[in-house]
């Protein structure tokens, strides 16, 4: 069974709120659509629209989603201010062989860890942001950045104690712009003394 969030790609718009149950036995999905029959439950026609549009272009969304996202890991490894990037599709990530052994490719989200950051210089690099809009929803097409603290990450494995990470989702802008704003986000946090970090060497 798995439980769907139609708001995220499927919409590929951020204008829809809708779910999806997927079951792959028969005798669960006759038990489930009576559930559903019996409590009256139904897709609304404007909804059952969006979702059908957004799948219409689905495929081509998420291969551009997850190029553009792979693109910017792996620049954004390269960068001093970052220690990590959280992307399961980079090789070097901890969960790639599980990332490889299950997956046929990837989708937009991504995790920055900033070598020597609190969360205020994490917020202040979100708010420097320019083409990367502060929210949640992910799976549209524009690019979104969640900061994010450490108390909420403590319960994922690979968590390694740090104030927090900036969470991204990469929409369908040209990656290069992305990468070029965080650049100039990092720079203009890194530059103020009040903010000013040791880099890496």
């Amino acid at each position: 069974m798995s439980v769907l969030a139609n708001t995220k790609y499927v919409s590929g718009h951020s204008d829809l709120m809708q779910g999806a149950v997927v079951l792959g036995d028969s005798g669960l999905a006759r038990a489930f659509d009576a559930t559903y029959d019996g409590l009256g439950l139904c897709v609304g026609a404007d909804d059952a629209y969006l979702a059908l549009r957004g799948l219409r272009t689905l495929g081509v969304r998420m291969n551009q989603h997850g190029r553009n996202a792979l693109h910017l890991a792996q620049r954004l490894q390269r960068l001093p201010q970052v220690s990590r990037v959280y992307c399961p599709a980079l090789p070097d990530d901890p969960g790639h062989a599980l990332w490889k052994r299950d997956f046929r490719g990837t989708n937009g989200l991504l995790s920055l860890e900033f070598e020597g950051f609190d969360m205020a210089q994490i917020e202040a690099v979100a708010n420097a942001l320019q083409l990367f809009s502060i929210g949640a929803s992910w799976g549209g097409y524009e690019s979104l950045a969640l900061p994010t603290p450490g108390e909420k990450l403590k319960f994922q494995a690979s968590w390694n104690g740090a104030a927090g990470v900036l969470r991204l989702h990469v929409g369908l802008e040209h990656p290069d712009d992305l990468f070029d704003d965080l650049c100039q986000a990092l720079d203009l946090v890194t530059s103020t003394p009040s903010t000013r970090i040791s880099l890496r060497k």
